[in-house]
């Protein structure tokens, strides 16, 4: 599923847009401080989101109360009205040990090198590698498409 959202180059990409990326990362950051799940590692794709975290409530609950109020505020900055922002499913993976948790974390934040979005994972914005020497300033994400 990776390849192919990380090839579609067109469609609907308003993660490249800073302000959204902005909304979805400080999202991110608010639910982990007020407890809701210890965040490991992300990464804001154009077009999809990848999360490493531990929830302190069900998933299911923490996954809708997040796109629920990133989608609010997300449609409010893109002037739209009655659309879906997210996809409705999403797809989680019980990690069961240190070693597969590094895995993954390493797999997340690789992805925008995978994607041929930056040369190395520090070196893309919308990321968890290399933070928190780093706070987002500039998008970091490609601007080849038009919606």
């Amino acid at each position: 599923m990776d390849r192919l959202l990380d090839q579609a180059r067109c469609g609907p990409t308003f993660l490249k847009q800073q302000p959204i990326a902005q909304l979805v990362l400080a999202s991110l950051q608010y639910g982990s401080e007020v407890e809701h799940y210890e965040l490991h590692s992300w990464v804001i794709m154009p077009n999809h989101l990848h999360l490493l975290l531990t929830p302190e409530v069900s998933l299911s609950k923490l996954l809708g109360s997040l796109k629920a109020v990133t989608a609010k505020r997300a449609n409010l900055l893109l002037h739209r009205t009655g659309q879906p922002f997210w996809q409705d499913e999403s797809y989680d993976h019980l990690v069961r040990s240190s070693d597969e948790l590094r895995r993954v974390q390493r797999y997340i934040e690789n992805n925008p090198v995978a994607a041929g979005l930056a040369s190395s994972p520090e070196e893309y914005l919308w990321s968890s590698a290399g933070r928190p020497e780093r706070p987002p300033q500039a998008t970091g994400l490609p601007h080849d498409c038009q919606f």
